[in-house]
């Protein structure tokens, strides 16, 4: 058995620990991207999509485009599944959030953010 010295403070090992503030300000920002990506991008889809219905199957096909949206969306807005650095490095590498939106957190943060970010532009250029 563990001694509680011996826990990781944070459920990922190479996450930091985030201060209340800290998470605020992350929130808010994955809230942004978050917004931003359903407003900007799904309902004008579905818009098109509804526009286009002809038939019966046309119909079902938009509800297909939508829960695949949705589980998509869900996978990436892990908010408390995943290491925040990394969900936060993905939506920046997406352009989802900026720099300026991360202003408030630690420094820290804001490298292992950009690092990660840098990694999957990185990963997708090979």
């Amino acid at each position: 058995m563990s001694s509680p010295s011996n826990l990781i403070p944070y459920p990922h090992q190479n996450e930091p620990t985030w201060p209340r503030s800290e998470k605020a300000i992350a929130r808010a920002a994955f809230d942004a991207a978050l917004g931003r990506e359903q407003l900007q991008e799904v309902i004008r889809e579905v818009k098109h999509k509804a526009s286009q219905i002809k038939q019966s199957s046309d119909l079902w096909d938009l509800e297909h485009y939508l829960t695949q949206r949705r589980k998509e969306i869900d996978r990436k807005y892990d908010f408390r599944g995943s290491p925040l650095t990394d969900v936060l490095g993905r939506l920046l590498y997406e352009n989802r959030l900026s720099e300026e939106e991360l202003r408030g957190l630690g420094e820290d943060k804001r490298k292992l953010i950009r690092s990660f970010a840098k990694f999957l532009a990185e990963d997708t250029a090979a």
